[in-house]
């Protein structure tokens, strides 16, 4: 899938490119029908490219690497909302199948499902030992002074994650 940016970039590249070889074209010949003098098919081909071709060409530039920066946004917001879908829906489930569905690494499914807790759109624990992760309502957990693993006290403090001090699940909240 294509970005609107990026196909904004290609179509001004492309706009730029094709002035230029027209504005160069009709420069070329005027001077061949000895219409024009070279001082002012030079000045022409100044302002042709100072003020149509490397504008068009270098706004094109920026939008092109913009859309595709915003592509890989997409795709690893994409990730993590599919990420979030299969937790939710399923209520728990291994790293491992996780990390198969959602072809990605371990590392990198910490990494969504901290940023997910960072934003307040995760709540549940996990816990590394087994490799489960389990959603549980956030209402739940907010009272909540035993880790839901394993039963053991917790000092819960806020938002974000607290780690039980005796199974070391990880608990997350929003």
């Amino acid at each position: 899938m294509s970005s609107s940016g990026k196909m904004v970039g290609l179509g001004m590249i492309a706009a730029g490119v094709i002035l230029g070889l027209a504005g160069g074209a009709w420069l070329v010949s005027g001077m061949n029908e000895d219409k024009l003098e070279s001082s002012g098919a030079i000045f022409g081909l100044v302002l042709l490219l100072g003020v149509v071709v490397i504008p068009l060409v270098g706004g094109g530039i920026f939008f092109t690497r913009k859309g595709a920066q915003e592509e890989k946004q997409m795709a690893r917001i994409n990730e993590q909302r599919r990420l979030l879908d299969i937790v939710s829906t399923r209520g728990q489930v291994s790293i491992s199948d996780l990390v198969l569905e959602l072809k990605s690494s371990r590392d990198q499914v910490e990494r969504d499902l901290n940023e997910l807790v960072g934003r307040g759109l995760f709540s549940g624990y996990v816990d590394w030992n087994k490799g489960m992760l389990y959603s549980v309502d956030a209402s739940k957990l907010q009272g909540a002074q035993f880790c839901p693993n394993c039963g053991g006290k917790l000092e819960l403090a806020g938002k974000g994650v607290v780690t039980c001090p005796y199974c070391g699940a990880q608990i997350f909240l929003s």
